[in-house]
């Protein structure tokens, strides 16, 4: 008998290969939108279509600046891969769908651990997708339901960062 990759993470495999597509220098994020066993929609984290990539200039901006990772995004040159995700998608296809995403370094190792920031959470609570599977390591993953982001509103704790 041959072993047969779970449904969630064989989406969680796509959404790593769709963070191979990433320019950034810091972490590589790839999103897939899946409703129905159908993927809506890919995004990866990279400079918006037509400016220059971080790749391309050699640099991060925030990283020169000392930035920790999840404050300052208006100092980045980048679109998240959740939000390139939503905006390839119609919100009647995005409600009731579930996001999955996969965090990389440059170097093609698995990062665990990571979250969507709290602008990335705003776009996928008013999208409507229900469900967020994030890739710890090859074969787990953590799971949030959007419910709990509207609920337990982080915005409000004055903490940043995730």
């Amino acid at each position: 008998m041959v072993d047969r990759v779970s449904k969630i993470n064989y989406y969680l495999d796509i959404a790593q290969t769709v963070s191979e597509r990433s320019t950034c220098l810091r972490r590589r994020f790839g999103a897939i939108i899946v409703k129905n066993d159908v993927i809506i929609s890919t995004g990866y984290n990279g400079a918006p279509r037509g400016r220059i990539n971080c790749t391309d200039i050699g640099e991060c901006p925030r990283e020169q600046m000392n930035i920790p990772r999840g404050e300052r995004y208006e100092m980045c040159r980048s679109v998240h891969a959740e939000a390139n995700a939503i905006i390839a998608a119609t919100r009647e296809q995005m409600l009731g769908a579930a996001l999955y995403m996969c965090c990389t370094s440059p170097a093609g190792e698995l990062v665990g651990g990571t979250c969507s920031c709290m602008m990335c959470k705003r776009y996928i609570i008013n999208a409507g997708i229900e469900r967020v599977y994030v890739r710890d390591t090859k074969d787990t993953f953590t799971v949030f339901d959007t419910k709990d982001w509207v609920e337990n509103d982080d915005s409000l704790s004055g903490k940043f960062g995730y």
